[in-house]
């Protein structure tokens, strides 16, 4: 696991601060997850990248995570340990804590410039079923961002997955990339351990191997295997 760094106190101005979001995109069912290849610099990576400006982040990591990667997807929500309160209308009524959450599994810390800070957000997502991808049809040749609907509040994981016949192969779409740079991304559903082996000893493997593990959580939890200890740390 990489190391954790200290707390910071640091301050930017709108100019010289940059904030992103990067995606873990997994087909659940196969146990595999996306991977992009640089094919003219040779390196592996999990896609991320700048939100638009407006853009609220969740949307920006879905987005990216199309885009270099040509898979949509859709931020899936996860017993995540996190510090976030739980929203003071639900206290109120008396409502149970809510254990799968979509947050952050992990947030890098990059200078962008000697004078400009990146903070990069990264998310767990999952490849589409059949029949949303087929009404969702082929991306517009405009190339405008066609956001998914959000995954269901209501429908468990192992349900969701009993969605998808045998031998399901989520879509692939060519051409998503928006710039020239971007033209030279390839991208693969690989092995877990496969995937990990490829991006080394960095944050981009802990985001995996973390979210895998909150994923194996919920599945077990909804099995009645085990009792899954998640939501806000304090």
């Amino acid at each position: 696991m990489p190391i954790q760094s200290h707390p910071v106190y640091a301050e930017f101005p709108a100019v010289n601060f940059t904030c992103g979001a990067g995606v873990a995109i997994f087909h659940v069912k196969s146990e595999r997850v996306v991977l992009c290849y640089h094919t003219l610099e040779h390196y592996w990576f999990l896609p991320k990248g700048r939100r638009d400006a407006g853009e609220e982040t969740r949307r920006g990591a879905e987005r990216e995570g199309f885009e270099e990667s040509g898979y949509r997807n859709r931020l899936l929500p996860l017993p995540i340990r996190h510090s976030q309160p739980q929203a003071a209308e639900s206290k109120l009524l008396g409502e149970a804590k809510v254990v799968n959450v979509v947050e952050p599994i992990w947030t890098t810390l990059l200078p962008q410039s000697k004078r400009t800070q990146y903070l990069l957000h990264w998310f767990i997502a999952e490849t589409l079923p059949p029949d949303l991808e087929t009404r969702m049809g082929p991306p517009p040749a405009s190339r405008a961002y066609q956001e998914p609907p959000p995954y269901p509040t209501n429908l468990r994981l192992v349900d969701r997955l009993a969605l998808e016949p045998d031998g399901y192969e989520p879509t692939r779409y060519e051409n998503t990339g928006v710039d020239s740079d971007e033209a030279n991304y390839m991208s693969y559903l690989l092995p877990i351990e496969e995937a990990m082996e490829k991006l080394g000893k960095n944050s981009m493997r802990e985001v995996i191997a973390v979210g895998w593990e909150r994923i194996q959580a919920r599945l077990a939890a909804e099995m009645g295997d085990t009792h899954v200890v998640a939501g806000p740390a304090s």
